[in-house]
């Protein structure tokens, strides 16, 4: 893909910082977002925006993508001078996705994305080889899954067992793409935040696990430098200052500006939570998935099958068309929801580690079984199985002063009316934003600063925050209590063993 070189025409875009303009880029599973910004504040000067060209036969997701997509759509979205005047670029993408090359640097095969599920019998083959959940633990701070590269590795070796032997190389999403960006150079590269996400690189040494990726995939295989979070992986033949790239949610949580004391709950179908903290946190138990972030410090994450899949469930239930009117019923119960109380682990769970498991509604009685107990029931429950996941953070050490909530369920109001008491902090709801690409950006904008003489390698550029609502516990901070341990007690009389160790 051809880029304007560097000394080229300003953008007719408003003032240019002192430091100049930079771009990142977010690389996602279904498009390609750019925005350009002002080195000096983060302020969006403009945007770029285009859909990925894939999708399988039944016309959903592919498990397998040609990463040549990337780059087309990567393309579209800088069309129309997108990116003149821009000075450096930053590159995020989706995580765990596997580009296996071979010794020229060709694809072996299309990459393995990371969404995909195929390799779930690999994860357990792989857990077994090693010894179990703690021997990984330790080995790399994370126990595989189905999504992780270096199950993945097992996945091809098994089943595919020439492309196995031909691969040579092993790049993630971000890593090819910031290669490409650089001419397809030999020296390839990834970041810390990137690498703590494969299986088989550990945030605690800051170094690779070979051995394992030996074991995975039957030999060994080049993996790519792991650069510092200030450094720049190259500049391209246009002159274009590349940063070290990193994963969606190290970008996202430098995009958001978050830092020691906060944390981020995500609501999607499931829902996560995640926190800085200054070390790696080693968990024999598989709860804590050790990430490092695009800083140089840590993001401990946690994880829960059933977040927003729960209320849609329980409005199916209720035959409502929509969350927004299964939040207007649930606002006219009252906290504690006339004593009904849903576990909501309507897939299993995984926080606490019951695979097998299915929900539970308790506290049934004449005056609770009403439609909008049971919709504020729901709320409640999976902010409630959210809180558990925070706890076991919290369990480890982690501070949590003040927690970022995002999805676009953050924005119902039965959520915003009950989260802050149960969660007993500050929460913050950010304005919709791609903060991936703004953390890409600022990503940039640090490594040009450091390259410049004009920042300090230990530390990213202070941008502007996210506009943000913000809402304090308050007085209802007692009855949250109240209202979380009215579910530990149904969790605790239910699942007894569930947080033993």
């Amino acid at each position: 893909m051809d880029l304007p070189a560097r000394r080229g025409h300003p953008p007719p875009y408003g003032r240019i910082s002192a430091m100049g303009i930079v771009a990142g880029l977010d690389s996602s599973p279904d498009f390609t977002r750019i925005v350009v910004c002002d080195a000096d504040t983060g302020a969006v000067l403009r945007q770029g925006y285009a859909p990925h060209p894939v999708e399988n036969a039944e016309g959903g997701r592919p498990s397998d993508v040609d990463p040549q997509a990337w780059l087309l759509s990567l393309g579209e979205a800088a069309g129309g001078g997108l990116l003149e005047g821009v000075q450096a670029i930053g590159v995020s993408s989706q995580q765990n996705a596997l580009v296996p090359l071979d010794s020229q640097g060709a694809t072996v095969r299309p990459a393995m994305v990371g969404g995909d599920r195929r390799a779930q019998v690999a994860a357990a083959d792989l857990i077994d080889a090693l010894g179990g959940r703690q021997a990984w633990a330790e080995a790399v701070g994370s126990v595989p899954g189905a999504a992780q590269p270096v199950t993945k590795l097992r996945w091809l070796a098994r089943t595919e067992p020439d492309n196995a032997r031909r691969t040579a190389v092993l790049l993630q999403a971000h890593d090819w793409l910031v290669w490409q960006l650089l001419g397809r150079l030999v020296r390839r590269t990834t970041d810390r935040g990137g690498a703590s996400g494969t299986g088989y690189w550990s945030a605690a040494t800051g170094a690779y696990r070979s051995d394992l990726v030996e074991m995975a995939l039957g030999h060994q295989a080049m993996l790519p430098e792991v650069l510092g979070p200030s450094e720049a992986a190259g500049t391209t033949p246009e002159g274009l200052l590349i940063s070290a790239g990193t994963g969606e949610t190290m970008a996202a949580a430098l995009g958001l500006g978050i830092g020691l004391g906060d944390a981020v709950v995500s609501l999607g179908a499931s829902g996560s939570v995640m926190a800085v903290h200054p070390e790696a946190l080693v968990d024999s138990s598989g709860m804590i998935t050790s990430l490092a972030d695009a800083t140089g410090m840590h993001l401990p994450v946690v994880t829960t099958l059933n977040a927003v899949r729960t209320l849609r469930g329980t409005a199916e239930l209720l035959g409502l068309p929509d969350l927004e009117s299964l939040s207007d019923l649930a606002m006219k119960s009252t906290p504690g929801s006339h004593g009904l109380v849903m576990l909501p682990y309507l897939e299993g769970e995984r926080t606490p580690n019951l695979p097998h498991t299915a929900g539970t509604l308790a506290g049934l009685r004449r005056e609770s079984m009403k439609p909008e107990h049971l919709a504020r029931a729901a709320f409640e429950g999976m902010l409630c199985g959210l809180a558990d996941a925070l706890d076991v953070l919290r369990g480890r050490g982690v501070e949590v002063r003040r927690i970022f909530l995002l999805g676009a369920a953050a924005e119902l109001p039965a959520v915003q009316a009950a989260a802050p008491a149960l969660f007993g902090v500050q929460i913050v709801v950010p304005q919709p934003a791609d903060y991936a690409a703004i953390g890409a950006a600022r990503q940039a904008a640090w490594s040009l600063g450091v390259s410049q003489g004009t920042l300090d390698p230990r530390h990213p550029p202070a941008w502007q925050g996210a506009v943000a609502q913000v809402l304090e516990p308050g007085e209802e901070l007692a009855v949250g209590q109240a209202v979380r341990q009215q579910y530990v007690s149904v969790r605790e009389q239910t699942h007894p063993a569930a947080f033993r160790s």
